[in-house]
């Protein structure tokens, strides 16, 4: 019985709710609720308070874990095996691959030579992800950090960093002061 129901919530999240607008839109507090709804039925865990915004793709969902008052940005599309702490904030477009697919030998057509081992991401709580954000397997995003928009993550981001760029790199600590008025607005346009 339980098979049946998170194939049917499955189905009704893909077919139909995930494409309820999003705020400001009208429909939009029925759209929250009702992918809220669904997601906890097939999802390994969410948390109170989610916000699904979207057409965010979330898979079978069998292997995300997603924490208190955490929001799934419009778009995003997230894998397997990924866990996203309490408070976690993502913007639209964000995706989070814990798989790629194997490319190293030139005697197999890279088709032909499957994926490699999935390596689980991991996101701590208090984290904003920005706009078309990319983050990579195996990463690690620390509490309290902050991933400028367009950037792609290719290894751990430590608690409290503020990292962007293509890959993304340290750019400061958040709470830091910043007394040099130059580094401001290089940081805000980044983090647009």
């Amino acid at each position: 019985m339980k098979k049946i129901i998170r194939f049917s919530c499955l189905l009704v999240y893909y077919g139909f709710a995930q494409h309820f607008p999003t705020q400001p839109v009208p429909g939009w507090k029925f759209g929250y609720r009702l992918r809220r709804f669904l997601a906890k039925r097939f999802l390994a865990k969410m948390g109170r308070g989610v916000i699904i915004k979207q057409r965010c793709y979330i898979g079978k969902g069998d292997e995300i874990r997603v924490g208190n008052n955490s929001q799934l940005g419009q778009g995003a599309r997230i894998n397997s095996y990924v866990t996203i702490g309490d408070n976690v904030l993502m913007g639209p477009d964000v995706v989070i691959m814990s798989s790629s697919h194997a490319f190293e030998r030139i005697d197999i057509p890279i088709n032909k030579q499957g994926a490699c081992p999935i390596r689980p991401i991991t996101i701590g709580n208090d984290v904003w992800i920005g706009t078309r954000v990319i983050i990579l397997p195996g990463v690690a995003i620390g509490d309290q950090a902050v991933i400028a928009a367009g950037s792609v993550v290719t290894k751990d981001v430590p608690a409290k960093a503020i990292v962007g760029g293509v890959p993304a790199k340290f750019i400061r600590e958040r709470g830091a002061d910043i007394s040099d008025k130059h580094d401001t607005p290089l940081v805000q346009t980044q983090l647009s």
